[in-house]
């Protein structure tokens, strides 16, 4: 155990001290008399704790009627930093004052178990200090009778998410609820703004501007590439702080939001608080005797270095990409775990029972390590981990740095972390986020524009809380960041749909959800939208899942065959197409366990405890692969360009790369290699832009409508995150050298207008796309009362509409909305394009009469099935084995 004299932590004590050793330092410099209240100030002093500087400076900003943005690292004390200001208005405030109470703090965080974490942290130093302060949480677990009486009895700081941020808003009693509050924390605010649920967010965040003329925002961040995207989103912006202020609402960081002379608008920002220093992390890449494998992503190699390291650690948390790949990882770990070491699961698909089990588990020090995927990503403080394993490459920087945080979380004792790269590629890119984390370089996304769907699920629950005036709302919505350039004519567009479901729908009376009333205001049509909309919320669409329950075994008589019936406890959810391809009798893996599927009831999936030695499946998600950062893979192109970086690099890789310079080309760093070669009957293109799954695959789709219009008989594509391979059976080769095939003309940046625009006409990728708008934006509910629509029932519903507005209204707003979603999230189309541009003049051609070294990572991707377990390993080693004695001509090519 370490000891305080070596600037470590004490051992905790109980709650309290594990609070007050998360929020603050040891030797901080002693807290300002006139800022902290003597209740504070002996209650820290007491402890031998002093607020530290940037806790201070918030308590400052909060006093003067500012808003703010703090960013700091891991262990600075980011939570106490956002609250210490409520916590003193709270405790300060005189009998009956702050205008009658009611809410005065509202704290939103990306994840539930972030929200229940830190109001745990927050419940102990209040009870200590004897404050009169009243916390509690609201999330998508929180029982319906507790969240009806916070709306009408609320506490003095509520702990909640987006999505019931956006319930609560939408609640008749809105105004009411919300007239008196303060500030609204907004923690992990650089994870929130990337996504729908920021624009959610940032829409609500306007609508509590205007209800609350007093609110100030507080920012927690940890470091992002440009804090001033997210100081902007912390403050009413342009147009919208011009009429807010016209109500009588003035936000001081609004002040002067007027025109300047380029005829363009002030940006108003919050202020800003950046805490230097901390800890350098210790990360270290594992480094086992063996060679690493070219492809695959489960480090199945690497299972007994990682049961190591967590035997020789008091905690650790186990990070994985994917739903598929925890569960898989939690069960080889128990294959394995000789020593009984209790290790448990958490992902977002297990009942929230089991969830708060593990959490209770580890904030008990009773778990040697978890295994997880993002659910355990951000900010929750459990003090004993010592140790983050990332299984796998971590697809960003920044995200890596987020992850190792949950180590050692305290600002001036380092980070312990341990990559566990998968295949030789990964490796490079551990290595390159390694050096961008020496480096301090992030690559957090750039700012997003408000999408449209979002917006018209917004206007609906404005129409549900109370009337409004269409000019009003407008002002509002473009104070908030992501929609302060929005255009008046999308405005009135999405404002039509919501009422009438567009020109092409609105003959059907039930897609006119608003109406506009003889006094202008636009109200909800009847009742039964609201309840719908408060079935329906969010910006998040997974897809249709089904309950997991475990039957019990009912016997009609004894010794007759037992029977499953429905009745036993529910697991979690699996995605409802893995349910419908099982048959009676199928194991899988889910929740820690191998079950015998029984049969499907209604929205169920009926279980039973497998006997020992079955060969389960494992259960697949639809979401939660990573993209590759542009920032990483930049990175990784200049590595693998430069010769004297290979010897850094273990696991074979120099060799590897050695016998790829010898046998074909190791492309430069802008530059793109294509790889010609003929292998079983079939003659394959392979190329290495580095851009990332999302942008191969579209650019796979994009190249095989160009070969076939060349005649040049493509069969398919696969894609990986560093290259593509297109496969079909004319010679690639001949018809390269005889002029038919121009590759400079096949990779021109001119495949991004019609040949896109027809392959996303014939595309299933729009349709699956405009289903996840159509249900954002409330066209098409998933809930109703007393029922829920299956995935088969909603696919159906949205098909036939997208076809109709497809043959009808072109233009309509949600087919605007769904192109604008699948050019930045499934097609990746600016990053395509920035890749096309790169290449241009730039694009380097090897003709070779076998498959080479570099080519074979992506080749083990064709026809490969999301098989796990040591059989498959073998299988996919062998026929990586077999490639490469092909490769390196020691074995006739295929």
């Amino acid at each position: 155990m370490c000891r305080p004299a070596h600037g470590c932590w004490p051992a905790p004590r109980d709650d309290a001290e594990v609070f007050g050793r998360y929020l603050l330092g040891v030797n901080a410099p002693a807290p300002d008399a006139a800022l902290l209240p003597p209740r504070f100030a002996a209650w820290f002093a007491a402890r031998g704790w002093a607020p530290r500087p940037h806790q201070l400076a918030l308590l400052g900003k909060a006093r003067a009627g500012r808003s703010a943005l703090l960013v700091a690292p891991t262990g600075a004390g980011k939570t106490l930093a956002g609250f210490l200001p409520s916590l003193v208005e709270l405790a300060e405030a005189p009998p009956g004052g702050l205008e009658g109470r009611g809410l005065h703090t509202l704290y939103v965080s990306p994840l539930k178990a972030l929200a229940t974490d830190i109001a745990r942290n927050l419940e102990a130093p209040i009870a200590e200090m004897g404050l009169p302060i009243r916390i509690e949480t609201r999330t998508g677990d929180t029982p319906a009778h507790k969240r009806a009486r916070q709306v009408q009895r609320p506490p003095d700081i509520l702990m909640t998410t987006p999505e019931q941020l956006a319930l609560m808003l939408a609640h008749r009693d809105a105004r009411a609820l919300f007239r008196n509050l303060r500030r609204v924390v907004l923690d992990e605010l650089h994870a929130l703004v990337t996504s729908k649920r920021g624009d959610l967010l940032s829409l609500g965040l306007a609508r509590l501007w205007r209800l609350a003329p007093n609110l100030t925002s507080v920012g927690l961040s940890a470091t992002v590439r440009e804090p001033d995207d997210l100081r902007r989103y912390l403050a009413p912006q342009g147009r919208g702080a011009i009429a807010l202020e016209s109500h009588g609402v003035v936000a001081p960081e609004s002040r002067g939001a007027v025109a300047v002379p380029n005829g363009g608008l002030a940006q108003p920002m919050a202020d800003l608080v950046v805490v230097e220093g901390g800890a350098r992390p210790d990360i270290r890449i594992l480094e086992g005797a063996r060679i690493l494998p070219l492809a695959g992503h489960n480090a199945v190699h690497a299972l007994g270095d990682v049961y190591e390291a967590i035997k020789a650690h008091r905690t650790s948390l186990v990070f994985v990409n994917t739903r598929m790949q925890a569960e898989f990882m939690f069960q080889e770990l128990w294959r394995i775990n000789e020593d009984g070491l209790p290790i448990a699961l958490h992902h977002g698909s297990l009942d929230v029972a089991q969830r708060r089990r593990v959490e209770a588990a580890m904030t008990a020090g009773q778990l040697r390590a978890v295994v997880c995927t993002s659910t355990l990503d951000l900010g929750i403080d459990w003090g004993d981990v010592d140790l983050v394993i990332n299984i796998g490459a971590p697809k960003g920087a920044s995200r890596l740095m987020q992850r190792i945080g949950r180590s050692n979380h305290r600002m001036d004792e380092a980070s312990q972390a341990l990559l566990v790269p998968a295949n030789r590629f990964e490796i490079m890119e551990c290595r390159a986020a390694l050096d961008a984390v020496e480096e301090a370089a992030q690559d957090t996304p750039d700012a997003r524009v408000g999408a449209l769907d979002v917006l018209a699920q917004h206007v609906l629950g404005m129409a549900c809380a109370e009337p409004f005036d269409a000019n009003e709302l407008f002002a509002e919505v473009t104070s908030a960041s992501p929609y302060a350039g929005l255009p008046r004519e999308d405005f009135d567009r999405v404002l039509a749909f919501v009422a009438t479901g567009g020109y092409a729908l609105a003959t059907y009376e039930r897609f006119a959800k608003i109406r506009r009333g003889k006094d202008g205001l636009w109200r909800a049509s009847n009742p039964r939208v609201a309840q719908q909309y408060r079935m329906n919320v969010g910006a998040i669409v997974e897809a249709a899942m089904l309950k997991v329950r475990l039957g019990r075994i009912k016997h009609a008589r004894p010794g007759s065959p037992g029977v499953v019936a429905r009745g036993g406890r529910v697991l979690g959810e699996v995605e409802e197409y893995f349910a419908e391809g099982l048959l009676p009798g199928d194991t899988f893996v889910f929740a820690g366990e191998v079950l015998r599927f029984e049969a499907l009831a209604e929205n169920e999936v009926v279980v039973s405890r497998a006997p020992a030695g079955t060969d389960p499946k494992v259960p697949s998600y639809a979401g939660g692969k990573f993209p590759l950062s542009t920032f990483l893979a930049a990175r990784v192109r200049a590595m693998l360009a430069d010769p004297g970086e290979w010897g850094r690099l273990p696991g074979g890789v120099a060799e590897w790369l050695e016998n790829q310079r010898q046998r074909s080309l190791v492309p430069r760093r802008d530059d793109l290699l294509v790889e010609t070669f003929p292998r079983a009957g079939r003659h394959y293109l392979v190329a290495y832009p580095f851009e990332g799954r999302l942008a191969h695959q579209t650019l796979g789709m994009l190249l095989t409508r160009r070969l076939e219009r060349l005649r040049l008989r493509p069969l398919g594509f696969v894609a990986t995150d560093y290259g593509l391979a297109v496969w079909g059976l004319s010679d690639l080769n001949a018809a390269v050298a005889q002029g038919r095939l121009d590759l400079a003309e096949l990779f021109s940046e001119d495949m991004l207008g019609d040949d896109l625009e027809e392959w996303l006409d014939e595309s299933a990728l729009m349709k699956r796309t405009f289903r996840q708008c159509a249900i954002i934006a409330g066209l098409i509910e998933r809930n109703h009362p007393g029922q829920r629509k299956t995935g088969r029932q909603v696919t159906m519903s949205t098909d036939l509409v997208y076809d109709v507005l497809r043959r009808h209204e072109p233009d309509h707003i949600l087919l605007k909305a769904t192109r604008q979603d699948a050019a930045t999230g499934l097609l990746d189309l600016k990053r395509l394009a920035g890749m096309l541009s790169r290449v241009r003049g730039r694009i380097v051609h090897k003709a070779l009469e076998r498959v080479s070294p570099l080519a074979i990572s992506v080749m083990l991707e064709i026809g490969r099935e999301a098989v796990y377990g040591e059989a498959a390993e073998d299988i996919l080693a062998e026929a990586e084995a077999q490639m490469m004695d092909e490769a390196l001509g020691e074995r006739a090519p295929a």
